[in-house]
């Protein structure tokens, strides 16, 4: 039987975003990118006016709003649809002023925890795969199948490099590669869940690999899974 929950976590631009779309679509379960819940708070703090900076009342703000992520409602390229209050604001938490001030909403240990209990119960739902930095070793340590994206800081930066120069971007190779060794060094060293390799879950890396190539060996690790 295949895993009706699915952990895949990973350092910023290991693909699991673009990998574990695809994989969960080839499953016809919910894509779940754990980092929609931050930018939602995130979003309505903004939009309440509550300083980014005022950790009690940004948790009190996560404690207080309803989120939930479903399945895509609309064929606009959304990987899913993501309510604030029963209102849908996939799109808007993409916006630069969430960008800029995610981050620091993340790091709060109370929104972490409400979160991590919301993410929870959409789990038990089953048929998902979510995605994130702390999925197989906090969000659900009991996930049936653990899997860990990696690859090399120079392979991560020359992605997101292609990526936005494909863009229209002008940011330099070798400034991302500055921002993508800072970002790992803040995500693995921070206080509350920390980006480590859980035990249990099977490591793929990524360097050097198509997106083809490694959705085929995250389909081989899920149907060793079945078989098992």
């Amino acid at each position: 039987m295949i895993p009706s929950v699915i952990a895949l976590d990973g350092p910023a631009s290991s693909g699991k975003s673009t990998v574990g779309a695809l994989v969960a679509g080839r499953l016809n379960y919910l894509f779940f990118d754990s980092g929609v819940m931050y930018r939602a708070v995130t979003l309505a703090a903004l939009l309440r006016r509550i300083p980014i900076a005022d950790e009690a009342a940004v948790s009190a703000l996560a404690e207080s709003v309803q989120i939930d992520v479903l399945p895509p409602l609309f064929n606009d390229g959304r990987q899913c649809t993501v309510l604030l209050d029963k209102e849908d604001v996939t799109w808007a938490i993409r916006a630069p002023e969430v960008d800029a001030a995610v981050s620091q909403v993340s790091a709060y240990a109370r929104v972490r925890q409400v979160l991590t209990g919301q993410m929870r119960a959409i789990a038990r739902r089953g048929r998902i795969l979510m995605a994130g930095r702390d999925i197989g070793t906090v969000v659900l340590p009991d996930a049936e199948l653990k899997i860990y994206l990696d690859a090399s800081a120079e392979e991560r930066a020359q992605r997101r490099y292609a990526e936005q120069a494909g863009r229209g971007g002008k940011e330099s190779y070798d400034d991302i590669l500055a921002a993508i060794r800072k970002r790992d060094a803040f995500d693995s060293g921070r206080e509350h869940a920390p980006l480590v390799v859980a035990a249990d879950a099977a490591t793929v890396d990524t360097t050097g690999l198509s997106v083809s190539q490694v959705v085929s060996r995250l389909l081989a690790l899920i149907k060793d899974r079945e078989t098992a």
